[in-house]
């Protein structure tokens, strides 16, 4: 599953610059996370930097996008080959 963030956001930019995917943005309102960036950080690290670092926990998984850890691994492969032909 990818990951989202709740409207219990707040704002406090920590998240941001931890996605290794460039997943997290800035929203209307709070921080929003594109799902098709986001591979809870499986080939990058353990766990999810903007989980860990989240200081109101308000980063769980997105129900509406379901993925296995190999559909995560290869959507980080693909986003990976993608940055390297830039």
């Amino acid at each position: 599953m990818a990951l989202m963030i709740t409207d219990e956001c707040i704002n406090c930019d920590v998240c941001e610059p931890e996605c290794p995917n460039g997943a997290i943005t800035q929203g209307a309102e709070i921080y929003v996370i594109d799902p098709a960036l986001c591979t809870e950080c499986v080939g990058h690290f353990d766990k999810p930097q903007c989980v860990e670092v989240c200081p109101v926990d308000c980063i769980p998984l997105n129900p509406d996008v379901v993925e296995t850890k190999e559909q995560l691994h290869d959507k980080y492969l693909t986003l990976i080959h993608k940055k390297a032909a830039m």
